[in-house]
């Protein structure tokens, strides 16, 4: 998986073929196809990775101590999405923007956010809708900022980290 991580950094996705990712994993395109019947499932099992590193990282967040008030919770959930996506800003944008999500993977994705909705709903008190947009929100903009760093991470918290209690206090 990291000599593909490195091809698809290096090469985008559409250029991110299975012979450069056999030739950087030292293996034949033969050997790869034993394990992998095309790049999209490699790509499909980089997309798992993060998914399970991210859920982790959500997990971890959520069993620990829990702020009060909504800014402190607005921080946790900041903190987490930063954490969560931390990595080679260039394979984010392969693996979530340039390349194709088979309808499986969609789902999983789906039921992720679905939980994580239940769980900002529940933490800060917030109707569902409510809960939605502060997700939605946050991971959008988690992710226009790694891929763009307009500013420092410390502004671009601060902001996110308002705009969140705003949504909280309604």
């Amino acid at each position: 998986m990291a000599a593909a991580a490195r091809v698809f950094v290096e090469h985008g996705y559409a250029a991110g073929t299975t012979n450069r990712i056999a030739e950087a994993a030292g293996l034949s395109v033969g050997s790869l196809y034993q394990y992998f019947p095309n790049k999209d499932a490699i790509l499909v099992g980089l997309v798992r990775r993060h998914v399970d590193q991210g859920r982790a990282v959500i997990e971890r967040a959520l069993a620990g101590d829990v702020p009060g008030d909504p800014e402190g919770r607005a921080a946790l959930l900041v903190d987490t999405a930063l954490e969560a996506h931390r990595g080679d800003p260039r394979l984010h944008r392969v693996l979530f923007e340039e390349s194709p999500r088979p309808p499986e993977l969609l789902a999983e994705l789906h039921e992720l956010q679905g939980a994580l909705v239940e769980a900002v709903a529940e933490l800060f008190g917030v109707p569902r809708l409510t809960a939605w947009m502060m997700v939605a929100a946050t991971e959008s903009l988690v992710h226009r900022f790694l891929a763009d760093r307009p500013c420092g991470v410390v502004e671009f918290r601060g902001e996110l980290i308002a705009l969140l209690a705003g949504f909280a206090r309604g």
